[in-house]
Parts: structure tokens; sequence; C-alpha cells
């Protein structure tokens, strides 16, 4: 039924157009062919200006139109398109200027009930048969009126200028035209163009509330869009469509994608300009606190001065323990000067040679070797990378290697061309595996002298035994020393060590150096390891856990057997620490310190206390540490019973102190006060002492 009626409508307004069309001939008949100023109707459109007022071409133009309209059945939007090229508006000036009054009632009814069947074509498929039913009927009633059309000639009118700015303006749709020439657009096709005017005219509304819902977003507005929008900007009331067209110009839209945009307002960029000169304008002043205490600026630092009130609180900060959570000072005679120092050059030459030559696993003299490179291949690169002759290339890569870079797998000599295999410190696999002060490879700070950096050691180590040991020194706080700044600050001081050199050190030099590098080394042994459990574990913990130190790995054992006792053998062992040609060997004391067992420590409940030693009182202190063992149990004589209980260590280590126990008990008395050294060596002389060993406790001294 809705089929029906919108059809019968359609073909009554159909007549209603063939009757004005014949109104506008007889007019133009009386007017002599004339068309004045308000006949002219718009070009929809078209860009062509130029006009033709030929039958030929007039008849040119409705076999075009017919073409175009023959294109309608093969899609709604194909037809929409052919629809709109064709024209779009009724041409209301030239029905005002022959004195016809619209029938405004009857074009509006039109419009609904078209607008009605373009959205039952868009909302449903069933209802898209229903605008190619009327598409057929416009067809057949262009062909039988086809030979009663009327010769328009539409004229161009220059005052009308088109909008680009890509906006739609309301009522603009009469401006447009598809051509500049005279069109014969006949009453069916003007109702063709008017349902898609009304397809297009949906479209577009549809479209603004995209993409205003688009650009609301962006600029932080509501996403909703108002009907009222929509509705100033796609209607525009019926009775200013005239008033719109005559105009010469056309003003632009209001709307404007743009003004949805949010911009900063001049009070927002106001306020920023104010705190702007709030931040550049006037000096900055520095703060002072004492703590969590604020005292202010300078000005208020000078007036506390004055009154006096400046010393008190600096003798509150002084006596009063800062917060736990407040860092930790800065330490007495620790610059923290590990990481910095000037650059070497050789270094960074040694690790340009490290990535242009052939590092790899290789054969020689019946063994296999890791990680090494030819002597030829060294010596190409120094030559190439130096400019260097051959000869001058030799003696720079002797140089290289007795500054400690690289050495010779076999240690046969520094460097000579040929097939001899030499190794770089870091790629030494037993310095890569275990050796734990070489974590970022070779450095590239100058070596600095071992003086300096037992020196730096030295007060890191009182720091540490002043802040997480007992005052007797037999309890350590191992958790504490782990994450403390202490402790960080000497592993960065133990890097330097890799490429030091040790010929030219004194013994009390020694002594101090290498007894206080063993006690820190012994905690961070356990910090890496843990405590050992048994013997096995001991094992790997004294002969695992090492130190490169001047280009040669060092463990506990070969500290504590090799340097420090004169290479001498281990308890239990069959070996010596330190081979015939090993180069430690010229760092080892000529002969046994025997009161070093008394200063080193193993982390243990029967061991010695833990101890700091400087070069200068190096043999007091250690008298004084033996002294110290001795009476807190390492040796414990009973008169009456004639028997001696001593500690493990003197037995272990027994060697250092004499042939047999008589003359070790001998050498400790000279360490014991004079009323119990007499009557000691009383029974030693006499044969009467029985001596007896303590059973030696491995706990964790914590």
């Amino acid at each position: 039924m809705e089929k029906e009626e919108l059809l019968e409508t359609y073909v009554a307004n159909s007549r209603t157009a063939e009757k004005l069309k014949v109104n506008v001939a007889a007019f133009q008949d009386d007017d002599q062919g004339k068309l004045s100023k308000e006949d002219k109707a718009l070009d929809i459109g078209n860009d062509n200006p130029k006009l033709d007022k030929g039958g030929d071409d007039l008849g040119e133009k409705t076999d075009e139109s017919r073409d175009l309209l023959s294109l309608a059945p093969q899609g709604n939007f194909d037809k929409t398109n052919v629809q709109v090229d064709l024209g779009h508006k009724v041409d209301n000036e030239l029905v005002t200027s022959i004195g016809l009054e619209r029938a405004s009632d009857k074009v509006y009814e039109k419009e609904d009930l078209e607008s009605k069947a373009q959205d039952e074509v868009l909302n449903s498929d069933g209802r898209r048969n229903s605008l190619g039913e009327i598409m057929d009927e416009s067809r057949n009633l262009e062909s039988t009126q086809e030979n009663q059309k009327t010769e328009e000639i539409l004229g161009e009118d220059n005052n009308l200028e088109p909008v680009f700015d890509g906006t739609e303006v309301p009522g603009m749709e009469v401006n447009r035209s598809t051509s500049s020439h005279s069109l014969d657009i006949d009453q069916e096709t003007q109702g063709v163009v008017e349902k898609a005017v009304a397809l297009k005219n949906y479209v577009r509304e549809k479209s603004f509330v995209a993409v205003s819902s688009v650009l609301r977003r962006l600029s932080g507005k509501s996403d909703e869009v108002s009907d009222d929008e929509v509705k100033d900007v796609l209607d525009s009331p019926k009775d200013s469509e005239s008033k719109e067209v005559s105009h010469k110009t056309v003003e632009r839209s209001a709307w404007n994608p743009l003004n949805f945009i949010k911009m900063p307002s001049d009070a927002d960029q106001e306020k920023k300009a104010v705190e702007r000169e709030l931040i550049t304008d006037g000096p900055v002043q520095p703060i002072c606190s004492f703590n969590e205490i604020i005292i202010g600026g300078l000005s208020d630092l000078k007036a506390l001065n004055e009154s006096g009130k400046l010393d008190e609180k600096i003798d509150y900060l002084i006596t009063e323990a800062p917060p736990f959570e407040a860092p930790l000072p800065p330490l007495s005679g620790e610059d923290d000067v590990s990481s910095s120092g000037s650059l070497d050059e050789l270094a960074l030459i040694v690790r340009k040679m490290k990535t242009s030559i052939v590092v790899k696993d290789r054969f020689y003299k019946m063994r296999w070797f890791t990680n090494c490179f030819l002597g030829s291949e060294a010596l190409d690169f120094l030559s190439e990378d130096q400019y260097l002759e051959r000869e001058e290339a030799i003696e720079f890569g002797r140089k290289l290697a007795s500054k400690l870079f690289f050495n010779h797998v076999l240690d046969e000599n520094l460097l000579e061309d040929g097939n001899h295999l030499y190794r770089f410190l870091d790629d030494d696999p037993i310095v890569a595996s275990q050796c734990q002060n070489i974590p970022n490879g070779i450095i590239t700070v100058k070596p600095k002298p071992i003086s300096d950096i037992a020196s730096r050691l030295r007060f890191l180590f009182y720091a540490i035994l002043e802040a997480y040991t007992s005052e007797d020194g037999r309890h350590v706080d191992y958790r504490s020393i782990h994450g403390s700044e202490e402790f960080a600050r000497y592993l960065r001081i133990v890097e330097e060590l890799q490429r030091v050199e040790l010929q030219h050190m004194s013994r009390e030099q020694k002594l101090a150096f290498f007894i206080n590098l063993y006690n820190m080394m012994s905690i961070h042994a356990l910090l890496v390891l843990g405590h050992p459990a048994g013997a096995l574990e001991r094992r790997k913990l004294f002969g695992d856990f090492k130190y490169v130190i001047g280009g040669s790995s060092y463990s506990l054992s070969a500290i504590h057997n090799g340097i420090l006792r004169g290479n001498q053998r281990p308890p239990y062992n069959l070996l010596k620490p330190l081979g015939a040609k090993d180069k430690r060997l010229q760092v080892a004391l000529p002969y046994p310190e025997p009161l070093i067992h008394f200063a080193l420590v193993w982390g243990t409940r029967s061991g010695p206390a833990l101890r700091c030693y400087s070069p200068g009182n190096i043999d007091k202190e250690l008298m004084e540490a033996v002294r110290y063992f001795l009476s807190s149990g390492g040796l414990i004589i009973d008169l009456n019973a004639k028997v001696a209980s001593a500690s493990m260590i003197l037995k272990w280590f027994s060697v250092d102190f004499g042939k047999n126990e008589v003359e070790v008990l001998k050498h400790v008395s000279n360490y014991l006060d004079p009323a119990d050294s007499a009557p000691l060596l009383e029974l030693l002389a006499n044969s009467q002492l029985k001596v007896i060993y303590q059973p030696y406790d491995w706990g964790l001294n914590y």
C-alpha cells in the first residue's frame, strides 16, 4: 500500500510540474524569447563557463540525461550519484519571475513522502525495490513526454561563487550545478532528483554527527551532538532559500571543525607566564638543613651565627643520632677515587686489538689452550694500527705484555713473532671463572701505586671494623656488611689490583697489605659462597675463591701459605702452593712469618680476632694480636695438673714455630706474661708438661 501511495503521489506531482512547464513556455513566447536576470536558473554542479544556445546542444543534453537515467536501476548508490549530477533543486527564482505561486503544501508533502521512501530504502533490503519501481515509472514517463520538452537556456550568474572550505552551507545546494550549459530537465527527472536530495541530506546528517563526535572527543568536550546543532547546520527554512540564492555572495557557515579543538585561553597563558616569572626571576638560594631540621637560607644562617646559636645547633647535630633512613656519612680518608684517574691509552689499544684479531682455542705443544691468539697476528695489528715497523711492533707488544695485558700461555717469553700462543688477562680460564675482582674486564684507568691502594684499603677496613664488628673483634655482622656502602667501595678498590706492581714492596708493606686483604677477602668469600659446612666446602673456599693481583690469580691459600709463609706446604698437603717457575714467588716473603697465624681470620669462632694492620707498626701490632689470642683461650696451662691446652693452630702450623712441641711452646712463651711464661719454661725444662689440643670450632663468628 505504501508503494502504491508513493507512486500515485509521484504521478500527481509530475502532472503539476508539466502544467508549470507549459506556462513557462507560453511566457517565454510572449516575452519574445528573452530572459531577464530574474528568469535565470542556477547551473547545478558543472564548472564549464560556456553557454550553448543551439537546439542540437539541447538535444545532446537531453540524450545525456536519458543515458544517465538509464543507469539508475543498476544500484541504489549509482542512482543517487546520477541524480545528484543531473541537479537536485527546483528553480525557485524562475517560478517567482513568471508570477506563479509555489504550491508549498504539496511540495513539502512530496518531500516528506520521498524522504520516507529513501529511509525505507536504506533501512530494509525489501524496500529497495520501491525506489526501483519508481525509477522504472520515471523512465516510462520520460519516453512519452520526450517530444514535449521546452527549450530553456539557463543564464550564468557570475555573482554566485561556490564555497571550497570543506564545509557545507545551508541552502547552498541551489548554487551547485553539474554544468554551466543550459539543461532541459523534465518534471519526471525532477522527482527523481528530489528523492536523491533527501538521500543526500540523510547521509550528510549522519556524516556531520560522526565528524562532530570525533572532534568533540579530541577537544575534550562531550561526545554527544545535540539535535539543535544538527538542525542548525542541516536544516534551513524553506522560505529563506530564495533569499540566499539571490545574494551576490554566499556567507560561509559558522560551523568549523577547528572550533571544536580546545585552545588555551588567555587566562591560562597569563597564569603560565606568571609561573615562569616566579621560576626565573630573582636569585635562587639553597636551603640549609641539619638532618631533618630546616635552618633556612644564607641570611638565616648568618643570623644564627651572629646570635651564637649556630654552635649550639652544630653540637646538637654531632651528638644527636641521625634517623635510620638517613644516608650514611662519608668515610674518613676514603675519597672513592677507585673509578677515577687518568685514562690508560695502552688499555684502549689492547681492547681494540682484542676485537680485531682472532681469539680461539688452539693446539700447541701437544696441549689444547683456550682463548688464544698468535703472536704474528698481534704484531700484524700493531704494525697497521700504530704505523710501526716489524721490529718496532715487537718492542711495543712486549711493553704491553710487561704491563700485564696478556702473557704467553706457558710463560716462555713476553712476545715473539711466529706461532707462539698468547692470552689476554681477562681471557684466562682461571681469571674469568674464579677471580671475583674483574667483573667488567680490564679496567681502562692507569694502575695506581700499591701504596696508595693499600692505604685506602686500610682506612676502609678501619671503618668496617668500627661499624660492623664487636669491640673485641670476635663477632662480625656479615649481613650488614653485605649491603653497606663500605663494602661496595671495597669491591671498587680491589678492581684496581688487576695490573698493580707488587715487586718493590717492603716486608712490612707486604705483611700489612696481604693480611688486611686476606681478612677482607675471607669476608667476601663467605658472602659469596656462604659458610662452609664441611672439609670439602672449606677446601673450595680457601682454594677456588680468588683475586687477580698484579696479573696473577691469588687464592686465600696462596696468600696464606705461598706469600706470607714463604711458600710452605699447607696442613695435610704434599705440594707447595707455588711452583718453581711461578711468578708469584717474586712477591712471596723469603721466610715464614709465624705471627701471621694469629692475625688471619677464617670467619670461625676458634680463630683470632679481626683487626686491621698498618705497615709502620706491623711487628708491634702482630705481637699484640698474639698476646690477645693466647690470653683469650689460645693457650691454657694447668700448673697443678702439668697440662697445657693449646689451639689447633699451633699444631697445624707447628713447623713455623719449631721442630717439635717443646720448641713450639718455648716460642709461644715469649708472648705470655712473665708470671705465666716462667712456670711454663720450668715445666718444659723438666719434661713434665703434657700438651693437648683444643677442638677447633668451625662455626661462623657472627
